[in-house]
């Protein structure tokens, strides 16, 4: 079952995904083959990637409603 709708602003969440998570990103790019290229997550795992997709068309976030808001 895809949420639909708005989604809840996770503050901490986004701090870690600027800061942590940026830094294990790099490093597995330059360790492993393939990884972060486009289409991957469709080759990994196409069931979570279908569900991402669909997940992304049906919701959306605070900062992306302040955006059209502020238009």
């Amino acid at each position: 079952m895809v949420k639909f709708g708005i989604r809840r602003p996770n503050p901490l969440g986004s701090i870690r995904a600027r800061t942590t998570a940026r830094v294990k990103r790099r490093v597995k790019r330059a360790v492993i083959p393939g990884y972060g290229r486009p289409g991957m997550g469709w080759v990994r795992d196409p069931k979570r990637a279908a569900y991402n997709k669909v997940y992304r068309r049906t919701t959306i976030g605070a900062g992306d409603l302040l955006r059209k808001l502020l238009k």
